[in-house]
């Protein structure tokens, strides 16, 4: 089954798909997302702190039925959804790619995760990923926020999309945007495209944000 859609993370998501008609064409789940990147004493890269905020249709159906009327649920009512979801994400690498000097980052279990509702109604998910051995920003460390296979869209925050916390004198980001999909490629996203997709095929990476961090 593509992506495994009765993991936890998605069992909301394959249902409203049931009972509003939208399971012909992908994404199913839109999330903005902001990120962090967070320097040690050591002025290495040491974690990559974020925050997805999901969308009206996703925030609504999960929330439904909780907490009490016309109030904005809490953390604390929230934090079981917020522990189920981070434990399922680490089945997909909680949609977090990195590389340093051109090798693949491995990250270990988040940390400091939440969920919590704004005043959109809109549910925004937090949680800090930590690199499993810290990295130098000075052997090109960049990373990518994305689904391969597109069932989930992430899209950067448009304002201030991605911030510092401890880092050295010098060091900045670049974030390269991704190429828009033509209408006509639009139209293609069918449940038909994506399953007849070959195993492994990294559909997402072409609508990612790359962002890259440079340090003296």
């Amino acid at each position: 089954m593509h992506r495994r859609l009765c993991s936890r993370f998605f069992l909301t998501v394959v249902f409203m798909a049931v009972f509003t008609g939208s399971a012909a064409a992908h994404p199913h789940v839109w999330v903005t997302a902001r990120a962090q990147v967070i320097f040690n004493a050591k002025g290495e890269i040491e974690a990559i702190r974020q925050a997805w905020t999901f969308d009206e249709m996703y925030s609504a159906f999960v929330t439904e039925g909780q907490g009490k009327e016309g109030q904005l649920l809490t953390k604390d009512e929230l934090a079981p959804l917020a522990k189920t979801n981070i434990e399922s994400l680490a089945e997909f690498d909680y949609f977090t790619y990195a590389k340093a000097a051109k090798q693949n980052i491995e990250f270990a279990a988040p940390v400091g995760y939440s969920l919590e509702q704004g005043e959109d109604k809109r549910v925004v998910l937090r949680f800090t990923l930590p690199l499993k051995i810290p990295a130098s920003a000075a052997k090109a460390f960049s990373f990518q926020v994305y689904d391969p296979t597109y069932f989930v869209a992430f899209e950067m925050e448009k304002d201030n999309p991605v911030g510092m916390d401890g880092a050295p004198k010098g060091c900045s980001i670049n974030i390269l945007g991704s190429k828009p999909l033509a209408a006509d490629e639009t139209k293609k996203l069918s449940e038909s495209f994506f399953s007849g997709l070959s195993p492994g095929t990294d559909f997402g990476v072409k609508l990612a944000s790359r962002i890259i961090v440079a340090c003296p």
